[in-house]
């Protein structure tokens, strides 16, 4: 967990909320997610930007995902999450 941003787990946490809050303000629309989860977002959106990092190039191994790269792979998942909720709804 140390290595998604390169710090600590504190470190993470923090990044994690910051990159979640930048994803919810700059995608459109009302996405209703609880603090916790805006965390979770952020640090999933990191986890995804290194997996595909890693696969195209972009990132050595052990090498931590980029800021940005993180809250454009958490846009990506609350675009993902939309569309599976409107299906789902």
């Amino acid at each position: 967990m140390e290595q998604i941003f390169g710090g600590g787990i504190i470190w993470t946490i923090f990044i994690g909320l910051v990159a979640g809050l930048l994803a919810r303000a700059l995608k459109p629309g009302n996405d209703k997610l609880s603090l916790l989860w805006t965390i979770v977002l952020g640090i999933a959106g990191a986890l995804a930007a290194w997996w595909v990092g890693g696969l195209v190039g972009w990132y050595a191994p052990g090498e931590p995902a980029g800021f940005i790269a993180s809250v454009v792979g958490a846009i990506v998942l609350l675009v993902l999450y939309g569309v599976l909720r409107k299906k789902r709804g």
